[in-house]
């Protein structure tokens, strides 16, 4: 078995004709063996369905697939716990774009065959009508060999997975969907700045958003040791960058700053203790903390963290390095809402545009699996 978390998921070479594993054999949500290979470090497979949803249905500029943007044509769907996932809900709601692309939330917890809708009515998800993601791909592709990740663009009509290239989904909700922004709409890869933004993120991704996967799955010391100097060098870097200025790139916030903010606020529940990256928490470091307090508590962000399915997705699922499955009481998670400073060093979170309104209904997160929640962990 091979590995892919890009939605914190485990390959298995699985095919439309395979048979349905017993519980008995794999447990309720059993992935054993799929995350950490013994004596080796972690690497991440980073190969996805790369179609493109543009404006005009083109091909991107490498030749992937085109789809056009069409309103009420598309689903998202994207866990809660899944911090890849978590970036494009954000986005979402960010842009206002909820009328135009509808979104299917799978539960925290999987088997090692795929997410499953066991939140909805009937454990099947409304729009598309299917038990688990699984069957999106399988309809696109019959022997789809890789993880089946989250988050996954899905064609309602045809009911087949689109793409599920999360660092370009995005992007192209930024730039591609424009015309079903909302008034008010932020711009968050602004041309100016995009050459910025893409060196910042890529340092992010490699060095953080994937450095965290790199300490927790670690096969070995040598493995673990290497991967925690470069976790916390970059760490480092963006706790010195960010005392100076109030974001990350430019003086309002753009996609850099999504990307960052989704292993922010995991850190501490998470990424400290289950993934034994543990230097500081994020608590301890007062621009991270602060700058993340500001993300957290602008509207857009914090509205989209269940901390409940976060704690349970990482603690259950991955039984490679906590077999128990017992999840943590802590931490106390009262400090997302205490005053963060940060409007001291300036700049304008929303540029010349505004915040988004509330939350859709139905969209909610969870009454009492948000910052309010304290000790609960809500099983």
């Amino acid at each position: 078995m091979s590995q892919d978390p890009a939605g914190t998921h485990p390959t298995r070479t699985l095919t439309a004709d395979s048979p349905d594993r017993s519980t008995e054999e794999f447990g309720a949500h059993s992935t054993k063996g799929a995350y950490v290979t013994g004596g080796a470090e972690f690497n991440r497979d980073t190969n996805y369905i790369e179609d493109r949803i543009t404006r005009d249905g083109r091909q991107g500029e490498n030749g992937e697939p085109g789809w056009p943007v069409e309103a009420g044509r598309y689903r998202l769907i994207a866990a809660r716990a899944c911090p890849w996932a978590n970036r494009t809900v954000i986005v979402r709601r960010l842009l206002g774009l909820e009328e135009a692309i509808s979104l299917g939330q799978p539960g925290p917890t999987h088997d090692a065959r795929s997410w499953t809708f066991d939140l909805d009515p009937g454990g099947v998800d409304p729009v598309l009508g299917i038990e688990r993601l699984q069957s999106a791909y399988f309809r696109r592709f019959p022997d789809y060999p890789r993880g089946i990740t989250v988050p996954a663009i899905v064609e309602i009509a045809s009911g087949k997975v689109v793409t599920n290239n999360f660092p370009q989904i995005t992007l192209d909700f930024a730039t591609e969907w424009t015309q079903f922004h909302r008034p008010g709409a932020p711009d968050l890869y602004p041309q100016n700045l995009r050459q910025e933004i893409d060196a910042v993120n890529k340092r992010v991704f490699t060095e953080v958003n994937n450095g965290v996967y790199r300490c927790g799955f670690a096969g070995s010391q040598e493995a673990y040791d290497a991967a925690y100097t470069r976790l916390w060098t970059a760490l480092d870097w963006l706790e010195e960058r960010l005392t100076g200025q109030r974001f990350l790139v430019g003086d309002t916030i753009t996609e850099a700053d999504v990307r960052l903010f989704t292993t922010l606020v995991r850190f501490d529940a998470v990424y400290h203790g289950h993934f034994k990256c543990n230097r500081q928490k994020l608590a301890e470091l007062p621009a991270l903390w602060g700058y993340a307090r500001d993300l957290f508590q602008t509207p857009g962000f914090g509205d989209t963290i269940d901390f409940v399915q976060i704690k349970q997705h990482y603690y259950i699922v991955h039984e490679d390095i906590n077999p128990t499955g017992i999840v943590p009481q802590g931490p106390d998670l009262s400090g997302w809402l205490e005053p963060h400073g940060r409007e001291a060093l300036g700049g304008r979170p929303f540029g010349d545009g505004t915040p988004p309104g509330p939350v859709r209904p139905g969209e909610e997160v969870a009454r009492g699996h948000g910052a309010s929640a304290g000790q609960e962990t809500g099983r």
